[in-house]
């Protein structure tokens, strides 16, 4: 997984409560037994019509989102199924970060193993924020993980919290397996006293 330190970018508006990972990634595209290629299927209900054309009036289909890497989103975010799939369509769709007033938990945890940072921000503040897309459109925010600050290119500014150990996954780009492997060499030396241990149960694997 790459690191994630920092993101700065165009602001996707997207004021919809309770998006459900169905919605997200729709069951019929999870057939794929890669990660990959499952952007193009994001939010596939809503971005075409019926005759696979883009519907014009859907939020993300407005030519000033065009390369959008934030979206701006309301509370519940990612309910329903807990399919991987989702954060895997919205980060290869391009979205690396997502700030919402709340996330359903499987999806938020799922965000950090997919290099995606959720941002919990108070429902005031979200708001504040849909004004500024209204605003301004292309609005553009960064949003810094290290000092968990988010800038406004007007200079507006907030803060956020997250947890510590979520904090660290995603600047040195360490997801579940990568944890495990920073300890390979107690792990190596587990399997040896083990297996020496247990050599009645596994011959060929003690010389």
């Amino acid at each position: 997984m790459e690191p994630l330190e920092r993101v700065t970018g165009i602001v996707a508006p997207f004021d919809r409560m309770n998006v459900d990972t169905d919605q997200i990634i729709p069951k019929q595209f999870l057939k794929r037994i890669e990660r990959t290629g499952f952007g193009e299927f994001l939010f596939f209900d809503w971005r075409f019509n019926e005759d696979g054309t883009l519907n014009p009036d859907f939020e993300l289909n407005q030519e000033h989102l065009e390369g959008a890497n934030i979206l701006l989103t309301s509370h519940n975010f990612g309910s329903g199924s807990s399919r991987e799939h989702a954060p895997w369509a919205l980060r290869e769709y391009g979205f690396q970060a997502i700030i919402a007033p709340s996330f359903a938990d499987i999806f938020y945890n799922n965000c950090f193993k997919n290099a995606i940072l959720p941002v919990m921000l108070s429902e005031d503040i979200v708001k504040e924020l849909f004004a500024k897309t209204d605003e301004k459109k292309g609005y553009q925010l960064t949003v810094d993980l290290d000092s968990q600050t988010i800038t406004g290119e007007d200079g507006w500014s907030a803060t956020f919290d997250i947890d510590p150990f979520k904090k660290r996954s995603l600047l040195e780009g360490l997801d579940d397996i990568a944890h495990s492997l920073q300890h390979e060499s107690k792990i190596d030396e587990y399997e040896i006293k083990h297996a020496a241990h247990m050599k009645w149960a596994t011959p060929n694997q003690v010389q």
